[in-house]
């Protein structure tokens, strides 16, 4: 099986939002409101500096994706690339589709001279620390906080 990545395109949308709204799904049990989704997911491509989307393909058929976004670090004077809205289709998983678009974006972030890879998960997603600690990422030494302005699902 032939596994491709690819920089997602503005037709990709209805995949990106799908997959985003099976992620919330599955992975926090949340409904997200498609138009909002929808929306969010094309101000990506409306600027750049938003972060781009890739895209696995096996077999030529869409099997995942994700978002990458920056963090400006003073401190080291160059942008974090962020994992966000990663997924993996079900009949996909276990195939090595994630570690590929993973491996793609180290690619890009170092040709790129990012300071390095950064992402969040569900403390309890244990598949997912399992993935991600085998690619060699570390747990942070800091929690995360927030404050939401806007509620969803």
């Amino acid at each position: 099986m032939s596994i491709t990545i690819r920089t997602a395109v503005p037709t990709d949308v209805p995949f990106l939002v799908e997959c985003n709204a099976e992620m919330a799904r599955e992975t926090e049990h949340k409904t997200l409101d498609r138009d909002a989704l929808t929306r969010g997911t094309r101000a990506v491509f409306d600027d750049p500096r938003r972060g781009f989307y890739l895209v696995a393909e096996q077999d030529g058929k869409s099997a995942g994706c994700l978002l990458v976004t920056y963090e400006w670090s003073d401190w080291r004077n160059g942008d974090w690339w962020w994992f966000q809205s990663v997924y993996v289709v079900p009949a996909q998983r276990r195939r090595g589709v994630f570690r590929r678009l993973y491996a793609e974006v180290e690619r890009r972030a170092r040709e790129a001279g990012a300071v390095g890879l950064r992402l969040y998960v569900e403390r309890d997603n244990v598949h997912a620390l399992r993935t991600y600690a085998s690619l060699g990422m570390d747990e942070e030494p800091y929690r995360m906080l927030g404050r939401g302005f806007i509620e969803f699902g």
